[in-house]
């Protein structure tokens, strides 16, 4: 049986106090790389949540050594990264509205310098871009090419539908493995050398 992750609200790590704290702890990041790279906590390391099961053996190494809080840009992956950390009996924390709501606050987000950076859109705009135009060359291919084409956009919004029900996101996880969405190998294993270190 597994235990929920620890929230951690932005206002509890602005203070004085936390801030110190907030270079102790050992942060990861489960966002895509674009969407780390338009601006992360400060100190933070982007694994990707598909990659969280490859840096087991290094969070837990983090985790024996200090805490560890995990972020993204809302909360839910993070939620679920910190379960998954959780069933290998590794104890983590989230920051309750991710990066979202550490921004909201008024803290700035850390954002590596221009030539670093693989700066992009966030996952929920990826998700919206694509989810209207499938729904827009559904409706145009079925006026103009057959109406069999519509189906396409009955499809798409039968998935958001579905999607809002169980609060999961397919179309996230298949834009997840885009190019542009991957972690370079020579990233991802500069932040696991980092996780070895602490």
């Amino acid at each position: 049986m597994t235990s929920s992750p620890t929230p951690i609200t932005p206002v509890t790590l602005a203070t004085d106090q936390a801030r110190i704290r907030l270079h102790e702890l050992t942060v990861i990041d489960v966002r895509t790389p674009a969407e780390y790279a338009s601006g992360h906590l400060p100190g933070a390391l982007n694994i990707p949540l598909d990659h969280v099961r490859r840096a087991l053996p290094e969070i837990r190494h983090a985790a024996e050594h200090g805490d560890v809080l995990v972020v993204c840009a809302s909360g839910r992956r993070s939620e679920n990264a910190c379960k998954l950390l959780s069933e290998q009996g590794i104890p983590t924390a989230t920051l309750a509205g991710g990066t979202g709501a550490w921004a909201a606050d008024g803290h700035d987000l850390h954002r590596p310098a221009a030539c670093d950076t693989r700066a992009g859109w966030s996952m929920e705009r990826q998700v919206r871009f694509t989810a209207g135009t499938m729904v827009l060359l559904g409706l145009a291919l079925g006026l103009l090419v057959h109406p069999a084409f519509q189906l396409l956009a009955v499809g798409i919004a039968g998935g958001l539908v579905y999607s809002a029900v169980t609060d999961t996101c397919g179309m996230s996880v298949v834009l997840g493995k885009l190019p542009h969405n991957r972690p370079r190998a020579a990233d991802l294993d500069a932040a696991l050398t980092v996780l070895r270190r602490r």
